[in-house]
């Protein structure tokens, strides 16, 4: 179904932005694993508005209710439900373009396609969903780190024609707002979102993601692949219009001798592969990058038509990011999470008693 992700892991979301909760129905996560509503709540705050001047300043608490599938702390390995009520929805800013499509947004294509929709900040087709996907990634990056010492990361590489990550520190990520690698451009990326702000328009982004320690052999031939799943569930994400694995677009301009990943007894020399050959893991990290288009919902007129055919001039109001990239990072995050974990779930389920093949080549 449309609203149900993964293959053996599966995760289903349901609610809208201005609904009076949203939540989520995650089957086929193993038992065993310790969790706490405060540890799912804690990734979720990374991904939350009102956090900064640079993003929204909606502002929800973020309190995960845990409804089923955990007892005295652990997974049972029955269906885990996540439920968040929305407390600071103002639909009422959306009631003077009720009849109006948002250009950029999905207004148009839910129109036509299901014959209503609801305007409220998209209903459906808001950000406001992808609060479910975080809260599911925290289960899932628990588990690769505790069982299979999987790291992932992720963190803001570009801002408009803001580099960010020329110099890569992972300790400064989380420790601002734009979840910088380089702690001595934030500075000057306060002042670029500060103008962006003061302007009314807006700036698309590129977030980049990491998981080290992922086992060789994840991912299957043909219609399996781990890139494949991987690009499948960025371009799942909210305005994401670009995905790349490892060298991605660069692989154009670059001559073969370059990009392959010659191997040594001693590993690969490089990773212009992005961690996965043929569709399947080599050990190596897995490196995605996922480009964010400008938001949509600006408070500068423009052009649309209304529900009837008829041209008028639309200006949105309520309460938006300036560059919805910022708080993508924890949502890269978790889709990277879920996709390794329910491919190495599938593995086990397929190759579980094949053993280590030689040679063993270090990564």
């Amino acid at each position: 179904m449309s609203n149900s992700f993964g293959r053996v892991l599966t995760v289903t979301t349901f609610g809208e932005s201005h609904g009076p909760a949203i939540g989520c129905v995650i089957d086929g996560f193993p038992p065993g694993i310790e969790i706490s509503a405060e540890e799912i709540r804690s990734e979720l705050m990374r991904r939350a508005t009102g956090q900064s001047r640079h993003t929204s300043q909606r502002r929800e608490q973020e309190d995960v209710q845990i409804l089923s599938g955990v007892f005295e702390g652990r997974t049972t390995g029955t269906p885990i439900a996540l439920l968040i009520y929305n407390t600071d929805a103002r639909s009422k800013d959306y009631s003077r373009i009720a009849a109006q499509f948002r250009p950029g947004h999905a207004d148009y294509t839910y129109h036509h396609k299901y014959g209503l929709r609801d305007y409220r900040g998209g209903g459906r087709s808001s950000a406001r969903e992808t609060a479910m996907r975080v809260a599911a990634g925290a289960l899932a990056r628990k588990y690769l780190k505790d069982r299979l010492g999987v790291e992932v990361v992720g963190w803001l590489a570009q801002i408009g024609d803001q580099v960010c990550d020329e110099r890569f520190d992972p300790a400064a990520i989380d420790s601002n707002p734009f979840f910088c690698p380089d702690p001595e451009r934030v500075p000057e990326l306060e002042d670029f979102m500060k103008r962006l702000w003061k302007s009314g328009d807006s700036v698309g982004a590129l977030v980049k993601a990491r998981a080290t320690g992922v086992p060789v052999g994840l991912g299957a031939p043909v219609y399996a692949k781990l890139d494949g799943d991987l690009a499948a569930a960025m371009m799942s994400i909210n305005a994401v219009k670009g995905v790349e694995i490892g060298a991605g677009f660069a692989s154009v301009s670059q001559k073969g001798t370059e990009h392959r990943d010659e191997i040594t007894p001693a590993g690969f020399e490089s990773n212009h592969a992005g961690g996965v050959l043929g569709g399947i893991s080599t050990g190596q990290p897995v490196d995605v990058a996922v480009a964010f288009k400008p938001t949509s919902s600006l408070r500068l007129p423009g052009r649309t038509v209304d529900v009837r055919g008829e041209p008028v001039e639309i200006i949105t109001t309520g309460r938006h990011d300036p560059c919805v990239g910022i708080r993508a990072v924890p949502i890269v995050e978790a889709m990277l999470a879920l996709t390794i974990l329910d491919h190495y779930l599938l593995h086990r389920a397929q190759c579980g008693d094949v053993g280590p093949q030689e040679p063993r080549i270090p990564t």
